[in-house]
């Protein structure tokens, strides 16, 4: 498949996410969109180690060469941060309901004066 394919997924994927943020004022649709940037960049990171990779094998001509697992690894890692920023950010979030009884951004705002 080419890398293209993969670049217009990540970036619908990412300007969704970003639209979410933007437009959105539910904390919890908007905790998701965050995600799913998050998501759009790990796909990228893939996509390029693989090309990355596939590169490699045809300039050296070796079939014995690795299948770019360096960037999976990371990507892993990124998701057991991005794992631990939920659970901690939903308990925000139940938090904030439990003492206003709302999880609108804008009501947070009005809070501050």
């Amino acid at each position: 498949m080419p890398i293209q394919y993969y670049i217009i997924l990540a970036a619908a994927i990412f300007c969704i996410g970003v639209t979410g943020v933007l437009v959105r004022r539910n904390a919890i649709i908007i905790f998701m969109s965050i995600e799913l940037m998050l998501n759009a960049v790990n796909l990228l990171l893939v996509a390029f180690s693989k090309m990355h990779y596939a590169v490699a094998s045809a300039a050296t001509k070796n079939m014995e060469v690795n299948t770019g697992t360096d960037a999976q690894l990371f990507v892993f890692f990124i998701m057991v941060v991005a794992a631990a920023e939920v659970s901690v950010g939903l308990a925000i979030i139940v938090m904030m309901y439990r003492n206003v009884r709302s999880i609108d951004v804008n009501f947070l705002n009005r809070l501050k004066n």
